[in-house]
C-alpha cells in the first residue's frame, strides 16, 4: 500500500493502528478505595488513642486528689472517737472541716473536666485506698499508741495532698482554678504543720 500525502509507510501504519484507550486522570479502582478506607480507619484509631491518653493524663491527678481526700475523710471520721489527746482531736476536727469544704470547692473544676467524683476510675480509687493506713491505725490502737500512730500516718497523708495540690497548680489551668488550688493549699498547711509537730514531739 502506498503512503498518501507524503507520509512514510511508518507514519501511515501508526495512523491506522488501533490507539490504546487513554486512562482518565484520578480514576480510582476498588483496591485503591479499600486501601484508602483502611488507612483512614487506622488513622482515626491512632488519633482517638492519643486523644484518650492525653485526656487521661490531664484528668488523672484531679481524680487522684478527689480519691485521696475521700480516703482521708474515712480515716478522719474513724478517728474522731478514738483520739485521746484534746489538741490532736481539735486538729482532726479542723481536718474534717477542711475536707468537706475542699470537696465542695473541687466540684467545679472536676465538672469542667468531665469528672464525676462519685464515679472515679476504679484503679485510682484502689491505689488511693486508706485500707492499709487504717490497719496501721488499728495496730496503734491495740498497742495503746493510737495518737502517735495517727499523727505520723496523717502527717504523711497530708504531705501527699499538699504535693498533689502543687502539681495541679503548676499544670495548665485557669487563673480562677489556680486561685482555688492556692486557697486549698494554704488552708491545709497550718493543720499539716500542727500534726507534723505533734508527731515529732511524740516520737
Amino acid at each position: 500500500m502506498n503512503p498518501q500525502n507524503g507520509q512514510t509507510s511508518l507514519d501511515y501504519l501508526n495512523q491506522i493502528a488501533p490507539q490504546a484507550p487513554k486512562k482518565a486522570p484520578f480514576t480510582l479502582n476498588m483496591r485503591t478505595v479499600l486501601l484508602g478506607g483502611v488507612l483512614a480507619v487506622i488513622l482515626i484509631i491512632i488519633l482517638a488513642t492519643i486523644g484518650g491518653a492525653l485526656s487521661g493524663a490531664r484528668t488523672e491527678p484531679w481524680q487522684r486528689l478527689s480519691a485521696r481526700l475521700e480516703a482521708t475523710a474515712v480515716l478522719v471520721d474513724s478517728s474522731t472517737d478514738v483520739i485521746k489527746n484534746s489538741r490532736l482531736r481539735s486538729y482532726n476536727s479542723d481536718l474534717k472541716l477542711y475536707i468537706t469544704n475542699t470537696q465542695r470547692d473541687l466540684e467545679k473544676p472536676l465538672t469542667a473536666l468531665g469528672i464525676n467524683s462519685e464515679k472515679l476510675s476504679k484503679s485510682i480509687v484502689a491505689s488511693e485506698s486508706s485500707e492499709e493506713m487504717g490497719a496501721r491505725l488499728e495496730d496503734g490502737r491495740l498497742n495503746a499508741k493510737y495518737d502517735s500512730t495517727y499523727s505520723r500516718e496523717m502527717s504523711y497523708q497530708l504531705a501527699t495532698i499538699l504535693a498533689l495540690l502543687q502539681q495541679l497548680y503548676g499544670s495548665n489551668v485557669s487563673s480562677e482554678t489556680k486561685t482555688s488550688l492556692e486557697d486549698m493549699y494554704n488552708n491545709l498547711l497550718p493543720t499539716y504543720k500542727a500534726i507534723s509537730e505533734f508527731s515529732a514531739s511524740n516520737e
